[in-house]
């Protein structure tokens, strides 16, 4: 049985803040902003596995009125989910992963949040992939003030 989930988040991009994507820091003038640490393509992927093992939401588990998550390392709650996502007896198959942001561009550094989040994940990198696209100069992405991200991820019970 395979069972699948997706994962949706965005945040405004603000002076003053790190810009961390998958784990990883990116060099930029602008960063996420957030209770955590803004990491969107992680936020994604959380809500991407808790959703495929039914087991809720990232701001039910992490929500930002928890002062405990207060610039927390997004990698960290990736864990913690992926703790959860093991004591329900399943195991993570794969997941696909698109950021969409109009700027930096991402294509120099998709190979170490690859690595990253195949590290986390426990998976071989061939399991993760991780794409990006502008936002065509179209909305609150494709004017600079924000970024999204969209995950699916796969689990499947071992034998």
């Amino acid at each position: 049985m395979t069972l699948c989930g997706i994962g949706y988040d965005c945040h405004r991009l603000a002076a003053g803040r790190r810009l961390v994507l998958g784990g990883v820091e990116i060099p930029s003038e602008q960063g996420l902003e957030g209770h955590s640490d803004a990491d969107v393509l992680v936020h994604a992927l959380i809500d991407a596995l808790l959703g495929a093992g039914g087991l809720g939401d990232i701001g039910e588990h992490f929500p930002d009125t928890d002062e405990r998550w207060r610039d927390a390392d997004s990698m960290g709650l990736l864990g913690e989910v992926l703790g959860l996502v093991r004591a329900a007896g399943l195991q993570v198959a794969n997941v696909d992963c698109t950021v969409v942001i109009e700027r930096p561009r991402l294509a120099p550094h998709r190979a170490a949040i690859r690595v990253a989040l195949a590290g986390a994940l426990g998976l071989p990198s061939e399991r993760v992939s991780v794409k990006a696209t502008t936002g065509e100069g179209i909305g609150f992405v494709g004017r600079g003030e924000g970024v999204a991200a969209l995950a699916v991820a796969s689990l499947h019970q071992p034998a």
